[in-house]
């Protein structure tokens, strides 16, 4: 896979940013005490990077996002498409057989295994280990919910969030670190007349 954009990776960000937010907001449904402040704490650092990846990302070029032309976004729609069908319906069975407390952990697996396919779209290679992490976080929110008393959302919350919040924040700083894209930087440049 090529070099992230400016513009895909601020849009990641953002993207990440706020659903890490919502995971930790999520994660404060019913968690023990000493955890609510830290959840608090997370989802406002989330939203900033959201935002500032928002900022990074609007202001690039769109032609040099990843998801340009009709075959990848149709690519794009179908994988996301898939995601919200399975969560939803996922989610609608586990409510109504009583088992709403893991409904967490259904979308959890989802999302997770969700960015494995949308890697190679979004030209996203850091989407792959995040993925697996976030589908391991599932894994272990079920074991725990099955296990002990304490809400699997409590796990899918701070597991979740931390994984989408450090990606996001990985995709940032290493953007705005590496600057420009060559391919900006080159279509800022006046066009002149070269002799052959």
């Amino acid at each position: 896979m090529q070099q992230q954009s400016r513009r895909d990776a601020g849009i990641t960000a953002l993207v990440l940013g706020f659903f890490g937010s919502a995971w930790f907001s999520w994660g404060g449904a019913n968690p023990p005490g000493w955890l609510t402040p830290l959840l608090i704490i997370a989802s406002y650092v989330s939203l900033a990077v959201a935002v500032v990846g928002a900022i990074v990302g609007f202001r690039a070029p769109k032609s040099t996002a990843a998801i340009r032309d009709r075959e990848s976004g149709k690519r794009y729609g179908i994988i996301v498409g898939i995601e919200f069908g399975l969560a939803g319906v996922g989610a609608a069975i586990l409510g109504v057989t009583g088992q709403a407390a893991y409904i967490p952990v259904w979308i959890c697996a989802v999302v997770g295994v969700h960015f494995i396919p949308l890697a190679p779209v979004l030209k996203d290679r850091l989407l792959v280990p995040l993925g697996v992490v976030v589908t391991a976080v599932a894994v272990v929110a079920l074991i725990v919910g099955l296990t002990t008393d304490v809400e699997p959302s409590a796990i899918t919350g701070v597991g979740a969030g931390l994984a989408l919040l450090t990606v996001a924040t990985v995709e940032l700083v290493s953007t705005l670190v590496r600057g420009k894209d060559s391919t900006a930087a080159v279509t800022d440049q006046p066009v002149t007349d070269q002799p052959v």
